[in-house]
């Protein structure tokens, strides 16, 4: 092996090594630690952990699946009016929080809001009179949920049918099927591992979830977890209910591959403008309005309402206050996505470079971060970071006599450390795609030629990836930007962001105050939403 490649491989473990620190810290309380917290665990909390977190992935699951295949069908497959424009609103409820979603929509419809006042003075209803849904348990919670993260099953459903053999819907449609037994027979089972995929990305959002069953005071892993190792102080327990979410996470990887399996590629697309199904102007505009439906619940509504309190009463906390919260959430999103995307062309070139099974198996572990809970991921590393700031302290009293506060914990190289390896995973996916697109008989010509790796990355590669690395600083970017269980653990005191200040004040019932930091977190997320849609456009017309 050459010392080069030596020095690049060395370099990759590193960084693997430090990005799965968390779970190698998370596996470790499986098998040590006091024996007697697991009991306890068995006899107080944990089932109602398993029980409320079980039932909350399944309604999410079902309702997400069924909402997002059921738009991705209808704008793939139908002639509506409409159709175009839906095709992307759809995605837009994706760029909104769920915990941002919860919080407006609990203070819509509790007992002094807008809607039941305003059906009291409708109808004369009296205080007791009359029942109203309580959307503050597991169920209401699903659908808060669902409504922001249903895009993922739309997302990758639409892209399914999209591509799926139109030979193969002739052939289905000439043996006399209707569209819809053609769609159960042999589009839906063609689009099952898509399906399945998004599912999967679905289920890995709602057991990270925390803001949503916090605030709805719904007992999961995750409010476990900040409970256990806030409140109470007992970090085994904490880190017990960590390593189970994690064998959860593993199976919902395991899932996600397996769902990859059985994808065909097919080249000749269905879903051509002649291709569409034409329906009667009743069944377009039923169609129009269900597809609709999730728009104006998962976006629109909540885009609407914060706006309204924003120029009603917004943040009283004074413009330079905010400004403050705004550069703060600024700057972590910006020097994270930095990395991130330094480190994302740095593997992908080495993972394009190198057919090792251990290099590539390396990469694939630093970048498994996206999976790992929020919550998970603090757990996992607040034990080492403590334990090497205890020994750095240590070592400065009896050697140099200096005595130091901590260096890593409690600090913001901290919090960049963690949101880097929770989202590393997104910029190396949208680099690797573009990296794939490129011929390596270029890289051969430049070498040829003399160019060193070095050159051949800045000259050629970043040029022709200019709009899969600007993609994926964009979406770290966002992630980052409304990223809330690792804040409010990890950052320094004093330290607020728009996410955490839309937290403090909605767990304060304080909405109106805290609409101008969740509509500027909703508005700046419309970007990379719409920039996904474009990457979507593209792929297909090419």
């Amino acid at each position: 092996m050459k010392p080069i490649l030596t020095k690049r491989l060395i370099a990759v473990c590193l960084l693997t090594l430090l990005a799965v620190l968390p779970i190698l810290a998370v596996l470790r309380a499986l098998f040590f630690g006091e024996f007697e917290n697991w009991q306890q665990l068995w006899q107080t909390t944990l089932p109602d952990y398993l029980i409320n977190t079980s039932l909350l992935m399944i309604l999410v699951g079902g309702l997400s699946g069924l909402i997002g295949t059921y738009t991705a069908w209808c704008v793939t497959a139908y002639d509506f009016k409409g159709r175009k424009t839906l095709s992307w609103m759809l995605i837009l409820p994706l760029s909104a929080p769920a915990y941002i979603i919860a919080y407006l929509y609990t203070d819509l419809m509790e007992f002094y809001g807008p809607v039941q006042s305003g059906l009291r003075t409708l109808f004369g209803w009296q205080a007791g009179s009359y029942w109203f849904p309580n959307i503050r348990n597991v169920p209401g919670a699903a659908i808060m949920l669902s409504l922001v993260l249903y895009p993922y099953v739309y997302l990758l459903a639409r892209a399914a049918f999209t591509n799926q053999s139109q030979g193969q819907w002739h052939a289905a449609r000439s043996l006399g099927l209707t569209p819809r037994q053609a769609f159960w027979r042999v589009a839906l089972p063609a689009a099952r591992p898509a399906i399945a995929g998004g599912l999967a990305l679905v289920l890995m959002e709602t057991l990270a979830d925390f803001g949503v069953a916090d605030f709805f005071a719904i007992p999961t892993f995750s409010t476990g977890i900040f409970r256990n190792w806030l409140a109470l102080g007992n970090k085994d327990i904490a880190m017990k209910l960590a390593s189970l979410m994690l064998l959860a996470v593993f199976a919902l990887l395991i899932i996600e591959s397996l769902s990859r399996k059985g994808r065909v590629a097919t080249h000749d697309a269905r879903a051509v403008e002649s291709e569409l199904i034409k329906v009667s102007k009743a069944k377009a505009a039923m169609i129009s309005a269900l597809c609709f439906l999730p728009v104006i619940f998962g976006f629109l509504t909540p885009f609407c309402v914060l706006a309204y309190y924003a120029l009603i009463q917004g943040d009283g906390q004074g413009g330079a206050q905010f400004i403050q919260y705004t550069l703060n959430s600024l700057s972590t999103a910006i020097v994270v996505a930095m990395i991130a995307v330094i480190i994302a062309i740095f593997f992908a070139y080495m993972y394009r470079e190198n057919e090792s099974g251990f290099l590539r198996a390396n990469i694939r572990l630093a970048t498994l971060g996206y999976a790992l809970p929020g919550a998970l991921l603090v757990v996992g590393l607040l034990a080492p970071l403590g334990t090497f700031d205890q020994m750095i302290s240590k070592f400065s009293r009896d050697t140099l006599g200096w005595s130091n506060s901590l260096l890593l914990t409690g600090t913001t190289i901290a919090l960049i450390y963690a949101l880097t390896i929770r989202f590393l995973t997104v910029s190396f996916n949208s680099v690797n795609t573009g990296f794939e697109k490129v011929p390596l008989s270029m890289d051969h010509a430049a070498r040829s030629l003399g160019a060193k790796p070095i050159h051949l990355i800045r000259n050629i590669h970043i040029p022709l990836l200019r709009s899969s690395v600007l993609g994926g600083a964009m979406l770290v970017f966002i992630d980052v930007l409304r990223e809330l269980p690792a804040t409010l653990i990890l950052r320094p005191f004093n330290f607020e962001t728009l996410a955490t200040r839309v937290y403090w004040l909605a767990n304060d019932e304080r909405l109106r105050e805290a609409s101008t930091a969740a509509l500027t977190i909703i508005l700046v997320g419309v970007l990379p939403v719409l920039v996904l849609n474009l990457f979507f456009v593209r792929k297909r017309s090419s």
